[in-house]
């Protein structure tokens, strides 16, 4: 995509989004992932926007994700919400997936939180658990910032050092401690998906590191960080891959079913941190 397209596509999808909006000023957005979108119920003064509508924005084409931007109060706050995400399993390049990223940069975001479920490598961790992401490793095979960089959208070699805020992670942490959820730090591992991994790859991520295995989030928070944005992030356990001989087979329909059972305890840790942010 030609340098002027793709910025000139940023702006008009933001255009287009403030003034749907229009006299809304939310700090911060949330990205929602596989089944945890509920959180959008919980809005009041709520303005919904088709992600159909947006030019320029990628159509979700996973059922679990309902695929609309929703801008309005959680509890008295005023919250943009990504209610559903894009996968670079569903054909979309990490460039094209993460342009609502950029377009969210450019409404005047300055926090980004995103949710997901993941798989547990870490035996300590059980099916909906919360843990807070510290870190990540990335094996998706394609970078959302390759090709030519544009200054105005961020730098050329951003540094991933501090990339998931610690103020942000403590916030999480003390909150859904005080609330008493049970919650972990821990780092995750992103693949391309769609087929879950195997016994022997599920060995693989635990040994070089990682509590957690997903599809999704990496490319986002990549984005993210090139912006500028302040970054948190959670992800839900749908199920656990270690030890080897507790992995079970596993559908998508039961990853929802844990993520819908464990997304009210996140919601109410969610609603509390966008108030004190």
């Amino acid at each position: 995509m030609e340098k002027e397209t793709f910025y000139n596509n940023i702006e008009q999808s933001a255009n287009y989004i403030r003034k749907q909006i229009e006299g809304r000023n939310p700090a911060t957005a949330i990205m929602t992932g596989t089944g945890l979108s509920s959180i959008i119920d919980d809005l009041t003064h709520a303005i919904t926007i088709d992600y159909k509508t947006i030019p320029h924005f990628p159509q979700s084409t996973v059922q679990s994700h309902r695929g609309k931007l929703v801008c309005g109060k959680l509890n008295g706050t005023e919250v943009l919400i990504l209610a559903g995400r894009w996968h670079y399993y569903e054909g979309y390049s990490t460039k094209e997936l993460t342009i609502p990223i950029r377009v969210v940069k450019h409404l005047g975001i300055e926090n980004i939180l995103f949710t997901n479920v993941s798989g547990s490598v870490n035996e300590n961790y059980k099916a909906g658990d919360l843990v807070i992401i510290k870190d990540h490793i990335n094996f998706i095979p394609d970078h959302p910032l390759r090709g030519y960089n544009d200054l105005r959208l961020g730098p050329r070699f951003p540094d991933m050092l501090h990339t998931y805020d610690v103020g942000i992670r403590e916030k999480i942490n003390h909150i859904a401690t005080d609330m008493g959820h049970t919650i972990h730090e821990g780092v995750y591992f992103a693949l391309q998906g769609p087929s879950l991994e195997t016994p022997a790859e599920y060995n693989f991520i635990h040994i070089v590191g990682a509590d957690m295995v997903g599809m999704s989030t990496v490319p986002e928070v990549i984005v993210a960080k090139h912006t500028g944005l302040k970054i948190g992030a959670v992800s839900i356990i749908s199920n656990v891959c270690y030890p080897p001989e507790k992995i079970t087979e596993t559908t998508i329909e039961e990853v929802i079913e844990v993520a819908h059972s464990a997304s009210k305890k996140l919601n109410e840790v969610l609603t509390k941190v966008v108030s004190e942010i």
